[in-house]
This record gives structure tokens, sequence and C-alpha cells, in this order.
């Protein structure tokens, strides 16, 4: 579980600077005297539009493309000058804050589980985007079926190392298949008879003549950030963390 935030601490004042440019070519914090960017990773579907009402309570608002479904921009100037948000796939939220592209971010504890990144700290629970990560297969297959007795496993999943580390606490020899996408294509097709991916409500599954038969978490998303620049930005970074925990115990 992640480490409990501190109490919150009084609020960050926006600081009055020219606005960060979104085109990848502001200037330097050093020269100019203004505050060094903050990079906020969000991740792109379902979990955004949770995600949405967190940003306002905390002050934060995107420019007005960020909502226009039209727009192809990834990366959006906000109404604090040296805060910007980049849009990206969930998958790729963990990365880019694990390399210091972003500093803070959104993301799932099953993506935090698939890549297990050391540079990420995790300090809260959102409490946003609730699913779970499990094994189904074909509702024919599952009358018979028993996971206890199972040796060997051929799934399709986009979590392999998740997948491999569920199966070989039962000492089960888990042969996966990477899959970015419509998983529950697979036991239909051939190409394998389980597969390992979110379920929210279970609909998907049972269009497919899927049944969820064994559970591996439950999954929700987090507040992320970058431990490199959680130390060396500590007040500001920190300052953040508080607002979303003040945020998320009052919704609570």
């Amino acid at each position: 579980m992640p480490a409990a935030a501190p109490p919150p601490s009084a609020p960050l004042s926006p600081v009055a600077t020219a606005p960060v440019s979104t085109s990848g070519h502001a200037h330097s914090a050093a020269a100019s005297g203004a505050p060094e960017r903050l990079t906020l990773a969000l991740p792109k579907g379902r979990i955004l539009d949770e995600v949405r009402p967190l940003l306002e309570a905390v002050g934060l608002r995107p420019e007005a493309a960020f909502d226009d479904p039209k727009s192809r921009a990834l990366r959006f100037a906000t109404n604090l000058p040296h805060v910007e948000i980049i849009r990206v796939r969930s998958f790729d939220v963990a990365t880019f804050v694990a390399f210091g592209a972003a500093q803070m971010g959104v993301c799932g504890n099953d993506v935090l589980m698939e890549f297990d990144y050391p540079e990420i700290y995790a300090p809260l629970d959102l409490g946003i985007g609730h699913c779970r990560l499990a094994v189904a297969e074909p509702v024919a297959e599952a009358q018979g079926d028993d996971p206890s007795r199972w040796s060997h496993v051929r799934v399709a999943t986009k979590y392999p190392e998740v997948t491999r580390r569920h199966f070989a606490r039962r000492g089960v020899q888990a042969e996966c298949i990477k899959l970015n996408g419509a998983m529950e294509l697979a036991p239909s097709l051939g190409l394998c008879q389980r597969i390992v991916d979110l379920v929210s409500s279970g609909a998907t599954l049972k269009a497919n003549g899927l049944v969820e038969i064994e559970h591996i978490a439950d999954v929700t998303s987090r507040l992320i950030v970058n431990r490199a620049a959680f130390k060396t930005r500590h007040p500001e970074i920190q300052d953040w963390i508080n607002r979303f925990t003040e945020v998320v115990t009052h919704a609570a």
C-alpha cells in the first residue's frame, strides 16, 4: 500500500509569470527567474473523465483545447503559468514519470504492478477508476474447470509480468501472449483458452462469451511522482500531494 501523505499544508500560491510554451521550447527557468515548469501526465480514456473534477478541486484548470474532442493536441497549458498537462496512453503515464519527462501523473496500480518502476513514488490512492484484474475463459470451459488443478496455462494479456507472477505463486507455469487490446477475441479465434484483463462491469466479457474465473487484484488510479523530482522540488510537489489528499479525503 502507498505511504500515507502528511497533513495538507498551505496552498501553493500561483506565480504570475509568462505562460508556458506548449511547443517544447520554454525559456530556461533559471534565466527568467520563473518557477521551473511542472508537467502532469494524465491518461486518455475513461479515467480522464474521473480525474477532471479532481483537477478543478485542486485549482488546476487546463486550457480550452483540453476539453475539445476535435483537438489533436497532447500538451496543454493551464491557469497556472508554470504547470502544464500532457495527455498520453495509460501505460505511457508511468514511463513519462519514471524517466522524468513528467514530474507527476495519474495511473492505475495495474500499470504500476506491471512495470514496477523504482523511480516512481505513489503516495496517494485517488479512489477513482475502480475495476479489477482478472482471469477469464469461455463459459463452456469454466463449467467444468478447476483453476486449482492447473499446472500450465496459455494466456492472452497486456500484463505478462503481473500474470506470470500471479501464477508462479501457485506453481503454475504461464505462457503469456502479449496483446494490447481485443483480448476477448483470443479464445474464440483459438489463440488461447484464457485471458487476463481489466474487468469493470463484466459486460464486455459476457458479450464475448467469457466469464471471470479468478481474481488477481483490485485496481484504482494513483497519484504518482518521480522520486528524483520529489527530492529536488519537495516543497512544491508535496504541496500538490497535500492538495489532492485533502480533496480525496473530503470526497470519501
